[in-house]
């Protein structure tokens, strides 16, 4: 087995596809997670702003959650109206697509597109988080162990969506079982108490607040929680990963993982305004995620705080797999209209589309690098991509339904107008509320990505524009070209190099560059005995052999210069530049040769001009023997008959 099939699995055939579909029961640990996660982060948002009202903030974080929870079940009604009627996937941007033009479409796939890539970075962040309470001698290594963690999601991502599902199963129903369990027992103890319980390890004090509640800070607080709503889209975009119904259990994955996640949030906010549970400042010493407070408050730090401590770690962490499913899905949509590079759209060996997986890890990477590791701080960047692609996705379907002639379509444009209105208005919260706090950033970022997408679909226009035809082909009777071959020296690998050019064309001309007048000399005084001979003795055209001076030591240039003369000197003719290359057994012995080759083959490519042809001649060094065993009386003769000769070393 490869090192490749050992990380990343054998390749998967294309008619084993359908098998690597998944049903609604992997469905939640794929494409639910980041929702799921969510009340691990999205209420602690809240009550870090809420901080600065000291003990009485965890009162006000129970009519925020109501609100939050009102909005999660108009958005879930509304995108199960979308799954219906866009069950190929793509959410936001296929329903604005197809229903608001291209302006609105781009805007909404940039904002799907920067709130995957803030989702990978603030879950693994507040996952970090949640380990730092449990362990508070690991803080200073918080942003190592976000890039480890980055780089183990993206490995098992890479490894196929089926993979990922079953892997990633049975930590998302132990983590919902432990806070199930964790908000039960809890709120036993609650009525029992009659609503004053005495928790088991007491949360860390609150300090005193420094400020009233006003509608300004209860809007910020409002706008930090909202968080809890993302990744809601994520079934609508991944449809078609779903096994056949495919409509049928996208529905009722969402509808799981809303229920889910509304009981969640508000186990979440009852036990903290029971138990007195604030915030802690992030980003510094001593800092407890809130449910790493709340699960001790309810069980105390025995076996099971651990174990559920553990369960939100890693689901904290896994929960980025949301966008590891939906991203490289949007960038092939994207890719397919012409929107980004091609590569983005080709899936890999193991059917998922391993461009687009990378570069969601190298952004998130970016994104924790810059931030330190620390949640809060992408926090405001975060929910303003978010609610921007749930608004125009419900706008685009109240289009859809008011040209659709289904009975029921004035109902469900009711539905999808209250979900667009609702989201609208808590976008203009967010937006307004964390513009000084960083979320002017997403206003610069997504009019950048919408200028990136316009601008490489200009660039693929101009490009078909230019080959294009539909004329027949131009038949040209053309000379043979003026082959070209550069040689460092006379070994094995020229050879190859000159045996091929020979079958190419009479006219071969052998180059080499020399900084020094005696190196130039040794070349010439064997190049008769040893090519010009036994060429001639086969009655071929001899190749000419050509020695440039190098007064600067260079190879490149003075190549180049040399064909661009020749180029000049015969206008109707190609130009083939044959570059012969040593090829090793291992992929790490190149670490060992120069790249002249390559360097040079590129330089071609990009300076050398419409004549010119750039071929390849590579030289294996398992070759024992030249390829072909007899002389030939026709171009092509082997060189077999030429004198001993040196080790085999690289020829440019």
């Amino acid at each position: 087995m490869s090192l490749k099939e050992w990380l990343f699995g054998k390749p998967i055939p294309n008619d084993e596809a359908e098998e690597e579909k998944i049903g609604p029961l992997e469905g939640i640990p794929v494409l639910g997670l980041d929702a799921l996660a969510s009340p691990a982060y999205g209420p602690e948002a809240a009550l870090t702003v809420l901080l600065v009202l000291g003990a009485s903030g965890s009162r006000y974080i129970g009519p925020i959650i109501a609100i939050i929870a009102v909005l999660l079940l108009i958005v879930q009604f509304s995108y199960r109206q979308t799954i219906a009627a866009y069950p190929d996937g793509g959410g936001s941007y296929s329903v604005a697509r197809a229903n608001l033009g291209r302006k609105p479409a781009l805007l909404a796939a940039a904002a799907l597109a920067l709130d995957y890539v803030l989702n990978v970075a603030v879950a693994i962040s507040a996952g970090v988080g949640a380990l730092v309470s449990a362990i508070p001698g690991l803080f200073h290594h918080m942003l190592p162990l976000c890039l480890v963690l980055l780089g183990l999601i993206t490995l098992v991502n890479l490894r196929g969506i089926r993979t990922a599902g079953k892997l990633f199963m049975a930590p998302t129903y132990l983590f919902v079982a432990c806070l199930g369990m964790t908000f039960l027992v809890g709120l036993v103890k609650v009525v029992s108490s009659g609503g004053h319980p005495v928790p088991v390890e007491p949360p860390p004090a609150i300090p005193a607040g420094t400020a009233t509640a006003s509608l300004w800070l209860l809007m910020r607080a409002f706008a930090s929680g909202c968080t809890a709503m993302t990744g809601v889209e994520a079934v609508s975009n991944g449809v078609p990963i779903f096994r056949q119904p495919r409509v049928r259990g996208a529905q009722r994955t969402l509808a799981s993982i809303v229920g889910v996640l509304v009981v969640l949030l508000a186990g979440v906010a009852l036990l903290c305004h029971a138990y007195g549970i604030g915030a802690t400042p992030p980003g510094q010493a001593g800092f407890q995620s809130v449910l790493s407070q709340l699960v001790g408050a309810v069980a105390g730090r025995g076996v099971f705080y651990y174990v559920t401590s553990a369960s939100i770690l890693v689901v904290l962490c896994l929960s980025a797999n949301t966008s590891f499913a939906d991203f490289p899905r949007l960038c092939r949509m994207l890719a397919l209209d012409g929107y980004l590079p091609v590569s983005f759209a080709h899936a890999g060996s193991r059917l998922v589309y391993s461009t687009g997986i990378i570069i969601l890890s190298l952004l998130a990477g970016a994104l924790l690098v810059a931030f330190r590791g620390v949640t809060d701080h992408l926090i405001p960047l975060f929910a303003v991509g978010a609610f921007l692609a749930f608004t125009v996705s419900q706008f685009g379907m109240v289009a859809h339904w008011r040209r659709s002639q289904e009975p029921r379509a004035k109902h469900y444009l009711m539905v999808n107008a209250v979900g667009g209105t609702a989201t609208g208005l808590t976008l203009a919260v967010v937006a307004v509320s964390k513009f000084s706090e960083g979320a002017w950033m997403t206003f610069v970022f997504v009019p950048l990505a919408v200028l990136l997408f316009h601008t490489t679909r200009r660039h693929h226009e101009k490009v078909e524009e230019a080959i294009e035809t539909e004329r027949p082909m131009r038949v040209v009777q053309a000379a043979a070209p003026v082959v070209v071959v550069p040689i460092k020296r006379l070994d094995l690998v020229t050879e190859k190099g000159l045996q091929f050019a020979l079958t190419i064309s009479p006219d071969v001309q052998a180059v080499q560059v020399r900084a020094q007048p005696e190196e130039c000399e040794e070349l010439r005084a064997c190049w008769k005995r040893r090519v010009e001979a036994p060429i001639r003795a086969a009655g071929l055209p001899v190749p000419e052999l050509v020695v440039l001076r190098s007064t600067y030591r260079q190879v490149v240039d003075p190549l180049l210069g040399y064909i661009h003369k020749l180029a000049a000197a015969h206008p109707d003719r190609f130009i083939a530049v044959l570059v012969p290359e040593l090829i090793e057994h291992r992929w790490y012995h190149y670490l060992l040769h120069s790249h002249t080759a390559t360097v040079l083959k590129m330089m071609l490519l990009f300076r050398g001009g419409p004549q010119v042809v750039v071929i390849s001649a590579p030289w294996f060094l398992r070759e024992r023997k030249p390829p072909f065993t007899r002389a030939l009386r026709s171009p092509g003769t082997s060189l077999q008959a030429s004198a001993a000769r040196k080790p085999a070393s690289s020829s440019t």
